[in-house]
């Protein structure tokens, strides 16, 4: 079982919900690998009487034909989505684009999703400066913080919010796959055992087998013994840099996204 709910993210949880009388609009970042899993029912829940606006990021690392599909799902719904790589400041900027629509006059929004999704990347590169802290590890912001985007248009950042309770277990191995989750709160060997699985299942040639990793990477220590532990990290790092190429862990029509 993989669960990870601090304290910080029920404080979060709650200050949201307060903060959401302030804005007039909610972008929430969902890794595009997994735009299923990635979404927070109860960020859904609080945010519901809000307009809102999906980030799918890390475009770059999700398969474009997958995500083409969650756009059109999206719109089906009645949200508006965008699929964007942070790195490319003509995506980014089309979230400005779309605040300034929703409010003419002055927009003020909220950026929410779970750990790791990309909120504090997007931030900084609508700002093109390092304001919110970044790195590529889950739980990194604390705190909310607000920042000018334009004269008229302000966003706050806010901590990733994981669900209290992952239920599905193949939801808990993907978000763990992705970063949503600290390593620490998880058996690498058992995530990336179950994403090679998922990968054989689905005939992904580029994607190579766990021992054949291994092999190839010299994860042997003296005697023969295997490295298995540094190995399945290695792994599951390498499928989450974009290394295997670009792969998305759900569809519209998987039987949990639906």
């Amino acid at each position: 079982m993989i669960q990870w709910y601090p304290g910080h993210m029920a404080r979060a949880t709650r200050k949201v919900g307060e903060a959401l009388r302030l804005v007039d609009v909610v972008v929430e970042a969902i890794d595009a690998r997994v735009a299923h899993s990635g979404a927070n029912p109860a960020l859904n829940r609080l945010t519901a009487h809000k307009r809102r606006i999906v980030a799918l990021t890390r475009r770059d690392l999700a398969d474009p034909k997958t995500t083409r599909r969650w756009l059109d799902t999206y719109a089906q719904r009645g949200i508006d989505a965008i699929a964007i790589d942070a790195r490319e400041q003509r995506g980014v900027a089309r979230i400005v684009t779309m605040l300034a629509a929703a409010n003419p006059a002055s927009a003020r929004a909220m950026g929410v999703g779970i750990p790791n999704a990309g909120k504090s990347t997007i931030v900084n590169a609508l700002l093109k400066r390092a304001a919110a802290k970044t790195e590529r590890r889950a739980g990194v912001t604390r705190r909310t913080q607000w920042f000018r985007l334009s004269p008229r248009i302000e966003l706050m950042d806010t901590p990733g919010i994981l669900m209290p309770k992952i239920a599905s277990q193949t939801s808990q191995w993907k978000l763990a796959a992705v970063g949503a989750v600290p390593s620490e709160r998880y058996d690498p060997q058992e995530v990336a055992g179950r994403l090679e699985r998922w990968v054989r299942q689905r005939d992904l040639g580029r994607v190579p087998p766990l021992d054949a990793f291994t092999a190839e990477r010299g994860f042997v220590q003296r005697g023969g013994k295997v490295d298995a532990h540094t190995a399945a990290q290695s792994y599951l790092r390498a499928f989450d840099q974009g290394k295997f190429g670009r792969i998305s862990l759900e569809s519209p029509d998987d039987a949990e996204a639906t």
